[in-house]
């Protein structure tokens, strides 16, 4: 291995694993060239280390409190070992067993998906961070322990790697350094998916053993079923952004819209990423205006969970993915609505509309469809009036991996994009082989200890990279420029990378979402819809 950081070293006691330092990682371009502004990545301190022991990289997403002696730590490694023998079983993996099998045994070992990763180019190639790192651990793991001798499996036993309080709590962390974009599946020629290999890792970790980022878990699904919303929103609250939406859309377009909400046998019922609300109220505000505006049929709910698009399940755990999107199913039938669509939000994309389709059956299979083709029919077929030269400025596009490589929507926000804003220009590389915006996978939401500045640092660096690339040439602050990303995870990142590097006072760089644009360039909205100040 290139920087020495084998697989058998995982089981091994050391202080960290992997060093990360700034004079390795991926070089940035103009105006970040002299590394003068790089973000410090914060690691444990000693004390921490000595009470968790995630001794992977001197980073933390997801902490294990260190084993008392070695009893607990022998049950830690039996729990572990009963769920991935879970995994391996069509009645314990309805939902991915097929594909995961397929990733296990085929692997040719070319390395040919570690250039395709970000964050393993970003670190500045670091062994840990190969897409088939974790995968391969997790074989040698299945080989000496679940599989026993013979056949294909002893050459396994043969290179296996020692079952340890070390290895577990790193595989923990591993599982955690991969924002799950899957580019690294799109250049295997046998169709491995290290991402995949990934999610099934956290899959053991939450439903056998208890263990998952409080983001994702405690603050996010949990919460969600609880309250209605990962953000805490509840059903009272929604009422009254609605109130505020409605008041800023009187007030800047002088448009009187009455959101509907709860209404029975709509055509559309409408569903957000509640972080929308909350961080970004100008993209529902901007829903409302264009499918009032086109004529569409449609309606919110302020049933519990009915107002939040999110569902962190699809991250780490199949059975409480399964609880929010039966939910949001059974919203949608009993308002006797048509169909569901999706709003700008990548994951809730993922989670809704394809990875649902393995529990929602019978009655529960409402139909479920993403924004962007309603919006593309929207604007190409004139049912808006539009002036492109009121988007007067600078406008690059970041594709939603969940949207763009997992569902190939591709092609509907591009010719959108190209209809009203008359700068546009592609990011290199784009469209399916796009570069996640480094908050994939829930990471966006997670700040457990140093993880937020990590992922500034090394998952988000990529992205930050085509910013800049594609920018070069205009990067003067005084040069309006917008990143349209039509995600809300992608924007909360996006915005936490842009401050982290202070895009928008050295570079002039906004970001924001598609339906934004749209109502930009809509000739009844007397000002400016956009407005240039930093979210």
């Amino acid at each position: 291995m290139r920087n020495g950081t084998g697989i058998n070293d995982i089981s091994k006691e050391c202080d960290q694993l992997a060093k990360i330092t700034k004079e390795g990682l991926m070089k940035l371009p103009y105006p970040y060239d002299q590394g003068e502004m790089e973000p410090k990545v914060k690691l444990l301190s000693d004390q921490e280390k000595g009470l968790f022991e995630t001794s992977l990289d001197g980073v933390s997403a997801i902490l294990i409190p260190k084993p008392k002696n070695k009893a607990e730590e022998d049950e830690l490694c039996r729990k572990f070992l009963s769920g991935f023998r879970k995994l391996l079983t069509k009645e314990n993996n309805w939902t991915f067993l097929q594909p995961l099998m397929h990733s296990l045994d085929y692997c040719g070992k070319c390395l040919s998906c570690s250039d395709e990763c970000p964050v393993y180019i970003s670190s500045g190639r670091q062994d840990i961070y190969r897409p088939s790192y974790r995968s391969e651990l997790l074989r040698r793991i299945k080989g000496r322990y679940i599989d026993g001798t013979g056949g294909f499996s002893s050459w396994f036993q043969g290179n296996g790697v020692e079952l340890n309080w070390a290895t577990i709590a790193r595989l923990a962390e591993l599982a955690y350094r991969c924002t799950l974009c899957r580019r690294c599946t799109q250049v295997c020629s046998r169709g491995i998916d290290n991402g995949l290999i990934t999610h099934e890792i956290r899959k053991i970790f939450s439903q056998e053993m208890g263990i998952a980022p409080k983001e994702l878990h405690t603050k996010g699904t949990v919460q969600q079923l609880r309250t209605g919303s990962s953000t805490g929103m509840t059903p009272a609250a929604l009422g009254n952004i609605v109130e505020f939406i409605q008041d800023e859309i009187r007030e800047k377009t002088g448009m009187n819209i009455a959101v509907p909400v709860d209404k029975e046998g709509a055509d559309v019922l409408l569903i957000h990423n509640a972080g929308e609300y909350i961080a970004w109220p100008e993209n529902p505000a901007a829903f409302a205006i264009i499918l009032e505006a086109a004529g569409i049929d449609w309606t919110l709910s302020s049933d519990l969970l009915g107002y939040d698009g999110v569902n962190y399940g699809v991250w780490y755990d199949d059975v409480q993915f399964s609880r929010v999107a039966v939910k949001h199913a059974q919203i949608a039938k009993k308002l006797k609505v048509n169909r569901i669509v999706v709003g700008e939000c990548g994951h809730a994309h993922k989670a809704l509309i394809t990875v649902a389709d393995r529990i929602l059956t019978g009655d529960l299979n409402i139909p479920r469809e993403s924004c962007l083709p309603l919006l593309e029919d929207i604007v190409l077929n004139g049912k808006l009036k539009l002036d492109p030269e009121r988007n007067d400025f600078l406008v690059t596009l970041h594709d939603p991996c969940n949207m763009v490589r997992l569902m190939g929507i591709v092609e509907p926000q591009r010719r959108i994009l190209r209809k009203i804003c008359p700068q546009f220009r592609e990011m290199t590389p784009h469209g399916v082989k796009n570069y996640c915006c480094g908050g994939g996978s829930g990471f966006a939401i997670m700040t457990s200890k140093s993880f937020a500045s990590w992922r500034s640092t090394i998952s988000g660096r990529m992205k930050l990279k085509q910013t800049l690339d594609v920018f070069q040439h205009e990067s003067a602050p005084e040069i309006k420029k917008y990143v349209c990303a039509p995600c809300s995870n992608c924007k909360g990142q996006i915005r936490e990378l842009f401050n982290d590097y202070k895009l928008w006072e050295t570079c002039g760089v906004l970001y924001g979402g598609l339906v934004e644009l749209i109502v930009n360039a809509m000739v009844d909205i007397k000002q400016p819809f956009i407005e240039w100040e930093w979210h």
